[in-house]
């Protein structure tokens, strides 16, 4: 097969265009502290659906919104029989979060299939772009939920409820869901020939290293436990220090191993205690019950498994020295998932033929592009996060880097 060089036959991103709909996009769920408030399924992610639809609509592409939630965009009515190219990224946001993480890829994704309708991109795959549905699990802990759903891979989808208890069934027909048929939102296998995902790095790297462009070559597994302490609650004044169970106290040393198992002893990436509940919260009543939620992070899979086995060893020895009952439960474990070669070379290549640095760097985040890496061939690109933030509303990238990556992502597909 001949292949047209790039240079030739490179599509170009109209970069104005793509600013301002990221900017429009972001008034979607705006909220008073200045970031972005669009919990999947809120009436906020509703309106953001529907926006893109219309913004696709008015380019003269063709959206529809699945059984799952998610938005799917296509040049043509329906699929032209070539294999697929996924081009997207996620819709939905964190609480207070920022308005690139998510939104910047599904925008760039929109515009990339605006351009190569524009200028009759002739391509081996058809591309498609979807906006995925609560990847984050902000209001319904059931975090990649879209692309759990187009993978095959969602587990249990009746039994989704939100923090106050509330099915996922009413929430997911207004979007243009339904619970009853989500199986129909898996592609076929084999269908997709190949993923592409552009998106902020969420992390200090790209800029401290002085680089526009990342190419990532994999995705951090994760591991997420559910940790319970129970001691004895009693009177913070009258009971004497030996004779306490003090549930709290045995917590802030399970804290501190958990912190050892990644700074100190170098098992995994990154280990984080992000919740610390303790009952009865009182200041005159030794605590009698805690509850922690702890996840470890690697690319590298019996890392993960040596992480995992430290922090349960501490747990049992901290009970013991502490005389509390500790009982741990995994709620969550996803495998490191790595790029696809031939989607790598592909990017850098592009990169290097816009003339634009790159290095290569692991996503210490979770993506869609690590569900959708377990069915089909998986690219990511990275652009910088200013100082490293995200999920803040202070996350910010500067437009030229934006636009740039955009281009990549754009110019990447067109010459696959």
């Amino acid at each position: 097969m001949s292949h047209t060089p790039l240079r030739e036959r490179a599509v170009q991103i109209d970069g104005m265009r793509l600013l301002k709909t990221i900017g429009e996009l972001a008034e979607f769920g705006a909220d008073s502290q200045g970031g972005v408030s669009r919990e999947a399924f809120t009436p906020a992610d509703d309106a953001a659906r529907e926006y893109l639809s219309r913004r696709a609509r008015e380019a003269g592409l063709h959206p529809r919104v699945d059984q799952a939630g998610n938005l799917i965009v296509r040049i043509g009515p329906e699929p032209d029989g070539r294999p697929q190219l996924m081009i997207g990224s996620h819709l939905d946001s964190v609480t207070n979060g920022g308005r690139l993480d998510g939104a910047y890829g599904v925008v760039a994704a929109l515009e990339t299939l605006t351009v190569f309708a524009e200028s009759g991109v002739d391509s081996r795959f058809e591309p498609v772009m979807v906006a995925f549905t609560n990847e984050e699990g902000s209001l319904f802990p059931q975090p990649f939920w879209g692309s759990m759903a187009i993978a095959g891979t969602l587990a249990d989808p009746e039994l989704a409820i939100d923090r106050a208890g509330e099915s996922i069934r009413e929430p997911l027909a207004r979007a243009g869901g339904d619970l009853d048929t989500i199986d129909e939102a898996a592609w076929a296998p084999g269908s997709i020939a190949a993923y592409l995902e552009l998106h902020i790095e969420q992390g200090p790297v790209l800029e401290r290293r002085g680089f526009p462009i990342g190419v990532v070559d994999a995705i951090v597994g994760r591991t997420i436990f559910e940790i319970t302490v129970s001691g004895r609650r009693n009177h913070a004044g009258t009971t004497p220090m030996p004779d306490r169970q003090d549930a709290l106290v045995a917590s802030s040393r399970l804290v501190l191993a958990v912190e050892e198992v990644s700074k100190q002893r170098k098992l995994c990436s990154v280990s984080t205690v992000g919740l610390l509940d303790v009952e009865a919260g009182l200041t005159n009543v030794v605590p009698g019950r805690c509850h922690l939620s702890v996840e470890i992070r690697d690319t590298r899979t019996e890392a993960l498994q040596k992480a995992e086995q430290a922090i349960v060893d501490a747990v049992a020895a901290i009970g013991e020295e502490t005389g509390t009952s500790v009982e741990v439960e995994v709620t969550m474990r996803s495998q490191p998932v790595h790029a696809d070669p031939w989607l790598k070379a592909a990017i850098a290549e592009t990169a290097d033929r816009m003339e634009l640095p790159h290095m290569t760097l692991s996503s210490g985040a979770g993506h869609d592009a690590q569900i959708i890496g377990g069915v089909a061939p998986m690219g990511m690109i990275f652009v910088p996060s200013e100082h490293g933030i995200s999920h803040a509303p202070e996350e910010h990238t500067d437009d030229v880097y934006l636009v740039a990556g955009a281009d990549v992502l754009a110019a990447t597909a067109a010459n696959l």
